[in-house]
């Protein structure tokens, strides 16, 4: 047993033959780069692609594995060079009955389950070929959908106010999929503007395990969220006995985001562009009283939660703020390149080096700022209504207090 960096939920932008998949994502994210990347440069062993039910980014995946690229494994994903795991991910937006829409991430242990799913989504998706399309189901017939054609299913990015479960469509996963789908449930993602501290305010979620991924849409923002697993094998079935915490798998710690950096923690109004200051929930603008907001995230929580603190059960493991490399002031792609080139992967840099090895590499102040995101410690400015957070070098600039 040992442990694993994972990141479970990636985009892909063009197939490699250049046609597009999801449209906002960059077009060097094909299904190869993104192995690519995850092996030699971020250190992310298990990685989940969410566009492999496009058919042709599963000509991709054909292709890798008749040249010897990526083989299958007996106990589900593709291994790649010898060095990361894929899972095969699928992202579809549901709709409910009342037209709320909500993003969901079905895995698959081999292209046989998932071409399966693939042939049910024919009748149900206009363009299977571009990324997260809508369904046309409500997410519990997709959930049962999945786990037919041998799946298992995450709803994503769960508290965003845009397509995802409680952001916009229910104030409880239970009115949503039922008792019994709840407790199907693989695991729920917490997104970039939330942490397992304020979804633990939510009774419903003790049970089920908790994700922190990237959502990338390029190659750099790879890892800027991830997990730490602990399993015996890289494969999708030690995956699925970590998420249901058996057999002595499990997460050992999620590692994100202080939430206040993810674009929609804070309430944002579009009329005078202003992310509110004041304690959550707000819900109108406290400056122009404009109703159409952007309900942040704190602000959706604090607006739905069961309890005024978190009560993580005793199976949650601890949740790490962290900066990525690339969100610190002065670390472009040339530090970047310099502590690629020393320590060989971003999670050894933000993990492994050392203060000493780390100032000789890029100076002081730079490895200061490296620590201090290491130790979640850095001042940051809170993100809303689209618009991410940031780091700032010093505490001069910050408004804002931790939680807020």
């Amino acid at each position: 047993m040992r442990k694993i960096y994972a990141d479970l939920h990636i985009h892909i932008g063009r197939t490699s033959a250049g046609q597009p998949v999801k449209i906002t994502a960059a077009r060097d994210l094909t299904f190869e780069n993104i192995a690519k990347e995850c092996a030699l440069r971020k250190g992310i062993e298990l990685a989940g692609i969410v566009d492999c039910g496009s058919p042709a980014v599963m000509q991709d995946i054909d292709a890798l594995i008749e040249t010897g690229e990526m083989v299958e494994l007996p106990t589900g994903g593709l291994r790649y060079r010898d060095a990361t795991t894929i899972l095969l991910g699928c992202e579809l937006e549901t709709v409910e009955e009342d037209g709320s829409a909500s993003h969901h991430v079905s895995y698959f242990p081999a292209r046989e389950q998932l071409k399966v799913f693939i042939g049910f989504l024919r009748r149900l998706v206009t363009n299977l070929d571009l990324s997260s399309q809508r369904c046309r189901l409500p997410a519990r017939q997709l959930l049962r959908m999945a786990r037919s054609a041998g799946g298992v299913f995450v709803p994503a990015h769960a508290f965003t106010p845009h397509r995802s479960p409680y952001g916009n469509c229910v104030r409880r996963l239970h009115d949503m999929f039922g008792e019994a789908g709840l407790a199907q449930l693989a695991a729920v993602e917490l997104g970039l503007s939330a942490d397992s501290y304020l979804a633990d305010r939510i009774a419903e979620l003790a049970p089920l395990t908790l994700l922190s991924n990237s959502d990338a849409h390029s190659l750099p923002k790879i890892a800027r969220e991830y997990n730490v697993l602990w399993l015996d094998q890289v494969s999708f079935q030690e995956v699925l006995f970590a998420l249901r915490r058996e057999r002595g798998r499990k997460v050992l710690a999620n590692y994100g985001l202080d939430p206040r950096l993810g674009k929609y923690h804070r309430t944002f109004c579009p009329e005078c562009e202003t992310i509110a200051p004041t304690e959550p929930p707000v819900l109108s603008c406290p400056l122009c009283a404009a109703p159409n907001i952007v309900k942040g995230v704190l602000d959706r929580i604090a607006e739905i939660a069961d309890y005024p603190e978190p009560r993580p059960p005793s199976h949650r493991p601890p949740y790490h703020y962290q900066v990525p490399l690339q969100f610190l002031p002065g670390i472009g792609a040339v530090t970047l390149g310099k502590l690629l080139n020393r320590f060989g992967t971003e999670m050894h840099v933000l993990h492994q080096a050392t203060p000493d090895e780390l100032q000789f590499v890029i100076g002081q102040k730079l490895a200061q700022l490296v620590i201090q995101a290491r130790q979640g410690s850095l001042p940051l400015l809170a993100g809303g209504g689209g618009r991410y957070g940031r780091a700032v070098a010093d505490d001069s600039e910050t408004q804002l207090t931790m939680g807020w």
